[in-house]
């Protein structure tokens, strides 16, 4: 378990900037075979950010990705290119925490710079802030700028988090999507948004850590998980995540040693073949005795569904749960 290390923001991003992409989980050549490349490249091309690709991103092996030292030498590469201002995942996948023992922790943090992908990429996130304290941004992968429609505001979000330094008033999306979009970008059903789910009242501010939930799980009783102390906990699941797998991973990340320090939790949006009940979360959070009293606020936009909020990981935020008032400000990022 790491101790508190001081928090590093890494340099906005600005027009003119290359972004490399790499892969640290699956595969390019996964994502091609569904080529939405068309919006990507119009939309990094309106925000004027340059794309380069590493070396490896399209290798394809039996686990639709590419060797440990392959993929580490493109993330290592990218971290030490001073031509290169942010890095951006392919997509996430299963096995971004083969990384971890490769990682050059120290070149990471000598130069620090926007790192933005989610899912999977949860295991390098909350890595690199517990050995380096740089703050890296869940939010879209590359992948995920290649839908047509229903795209914003995962865009705006994007630019607010790692393009602008002010805080950013989180607001419930007007609608959200679930579908295989990239399969069949005319094939779309939009869902009205009911809002958040505010399920405990109160007030906190914290160091945000988490992701995805499973994930970041993965990292428990090794050297890379951030201290809980202090932490306002931010989790989602995907759709292979019910309400009886979500309770106890929520169990087991909230029984370490110091997860009594959590200020608040902030659970992303569900999607619907998880099929969990805001009646089911309301139970599976009362049993937890290191949230009793603290604010905790659910169906936020992020997680596997769109649109997608982009957060810094070890960044910071404030939640208010209230019963005339609710909301959810990113303070640092």
């Amino acid at each position: 378990m790491s101790a508190h290390v001081q928090a590093i923001v890494p340099p906005k991003l600005r027009p003119g900037d290359t972004v490399r992409v790499i892969a640290p989980a699956r595969s390019r050549a996964l994502i091609m075979e569904h080529d939405n490349t068309r919006w990507i490249d119009e939309r990094f091309a309106a925000m004027g950010l340059t794309l380069t690709f590493g070396e490896h991103v399209d290798e394809d092996d039996q686990f639709r990705s590419s060797s440990i030292e392959h993929r580490v030498a493109d993330l290592h590469a990218a971290f030490a290119d001073p031509a290169v201002a942010g890095i951006l995942t392919v997509i996430g996948g299963f096995n971004s925490n083969e990384l971890l023992p490769h990682l050059d922790f120290d070149l990471i943090a000598a130069n620090p710079k926007v790192f933005c992908g989610y899912s999977d990429i949860t295991a390098l996130q909350n890595a690199i802030l517990a050995r380096t304290g740089l703050v890296t941004y869940s939010g879209p992968h590359w992948s995920s700028w290649g839908m047509r429609d229903h795209f914003e505001p995962t865009g705006d979000w994007f630019r607010a988090a790692v393009m602008d330094d002010a805080p950013i008033a989180v607001e419930p999306s007007q609608a959200w999507t679930d579908d295989l979009w990239f399969l069949d970008q005319d094939a779309r059903t939009s869902i009205p948004n009911e809002g958040w789910w505010g399920l405990r009242p109160g007030r906190a501010s914290g160091r945000i850590v988490g992701g995805n939930l499973c994930t970041l799980n993965l990292l428990q009783g090794t050297a890379y998980l951030p201290s809980l102390d202090g932490a306002l906990l931010f989790v989602e699941d995907d759709f292979e995540s019910d309400a009886a797998h979500f309770a106890r991973y929520l169990t087991s990340l909230l029984q370490l040693p110091d997860a009594d320090g959590v200020t608040g939790l902030v659970v992303g949006r569900f999607q619907r073949a998880s099929a969990v009940t805001r009646e089911a979360l309301d139970e599976i959070v009362a049993r937890q005795p290191a949230l009793r009293g603290k604010p905790v606020l659910a169906g936020v936009d992020f997680g596997h569904t769109s649109p997608l909020l982009t957060f810094p990981v070890g960044g910071t935020a404030e939640v208010v749960v209230g019963e005339d008032t609710t909301s959810l400000t990113i303070t640092r990022h």
